[in-house]
Order: C-alpha cells, then structure tokens, then sequence
C-alpha cells in the first residue's frame, strides 16, 4: 500500500512516518502544502495524510482541489483544531476522516487501515486465517488444525492484533499502545511474557511456526508453508 504523509513538523513527520513504514506501508513525505498537491495530484497513493496548517497552502485547501479534480483518494486530515466547527469543516472540504492531534499512533494506524478498508469496499469478516490458525471474531475463540485453543482475554487480544497484520513485523510499540493501551514502554517483559505464553498455546505440538522474531524489530505472524 503506497500513503502520502504532507506533514511540516519534522518530529511529528519522522514518528508518523517510522510507525507506517514499521507497519509494512510504502509512504512518500511531502514537508508543505504546495508539494504535498503536487504529490497528491502526479502519483497513486491508495491514501494521504495531511497535516491541516501547512506552509505555502492549507491542508483543508489541498483536500478541495483535490476533489475539485475528481480525485477521490481517501484522505485524513490531521489537526490541533479539535473543536465541532473544525471537524465538521474537515469532512465538508470532502476529507475522509480526521484525527485531532496530539494522538496516539495505533489510533492514527487504525483509521487509516479503516480507509483502506473502506476503498476496497464493504467487508463482513468475522474470522481471521492464517495458514491451519483460525480465529472467531464474534465467539473470541481460536483454533488451530481444528483444534480449540485456550487463551485468556488479553491473549486473543494479542493475537487478534497480530493475525490482522499478518505478514507485516508489528513492534513493541505498536503492541503497546494496540493490546495494552500504554503510550509508553514501561520497561518490563510485559509483552515477552505475553508472546511465550502465545506461543505455548499456538505453536507447541505443531510442525510449523506462526509467531516469529524479528531482530531489532518486533514480531510478525506468517505461514511459511510445509
């Protein structure tokens, strides 16, 4: 999935763009307003983000030409304008969602993937696969090669946030603020404690491994066959 970050702040452009890339997205960054439509309008992004107070041109005014063209690449717009009127503003200069700043980056990760989900059209999933793993969303209930697995809340919470980004490394980070709603890392083996509990109960007694280690990065789910 191709994004378009048009973000000035270079600390808030330099988290939001680690956490995307981290999460499997290719993203370009446009650093003002003038770039970003001219990035918006030349390249196919399945998505952009823009900041909404941009140099050279505002964000709500990047959106309206953007729509104007008939470009209907789904939008979200970032703000410290957080109040009724400004929101509002934001969905009638025809953005598709907008996030009120400062936030937490799973939150922004979510309403992006919402996007995407969207553009793709309507989808019903109750269930998750990966390889012989399945999970049931609705009962909260795994198994693996038709075998019940048990798992308390927490667990197939872990495991619900890993199967949908399968195949994508998903870090500490991102676990942190998805599965446990922290903003920071408290520096425990809160989560290593968690993911070998997960793995005695997902892999043991399997032929093939479903949660990896990725060195220096964070963990992903995938199925690499017999």
């Amino acid at each position: 999935m191709r994004l378009l970050l048009i973000e000035d702040d270079p600390e808030a452009a330099r988290f939001v763009l680690k956490g995307l890339r981290e999460g499997g997205y290719t993203v370009e960054h446009a650093a003002d307003g003038r770039d970003g439509l001219f990035r918006a309008t030349e390249g196919k992004y399945d998505a952009i983000i823009t900041d909404r107070m941009l140099p050279h041109m505002d964000g709500l005014a990047i959106v309206q030409l953007l729509r104007q063209q008939g470009c209907e690449t789904p939008v979200l717009v970032l703000s410290a304008l957080g109040n009724v009127d400004d929101r509002v503003r934001g969905l009638r200069a025809g953005g598709d969602d907008y996030l009120t700043k400062p936030f937490a980056f799973v939150e922004l990760l979510a309403r992006v993937e919402a996007l995407l989900r969207r553009k793709a059209g309507p989808q019903a999933t109750t269930t998750l696969k990966v390889g012989d793993l399945e999970l049931d969303l609705l009962g909260r209930r795994a198994r693996r090669a038709g075998r019940e697995i048990e798992l308390t809340s927490k667990e197939f919470t872990l495991l619900e946030f890993l199967v949908r980004r399968a195949g994508q490394v998903v870090t500490r980070t991102m676990l942190l603020e998805g599965v446990w709603d922290l903003q920071f890392d408290p520096q425990t083996n809160l989560i290593d404690v968690h993911i070998s509990r997960l793995r005695q109960a997902v892999d043991r007694g399997f032929d093939r491994v479903l949660i990896h280690t990725v060195r220096g990065a964070g963990y992903v789910v995938r199925d690499d066959g017999p």
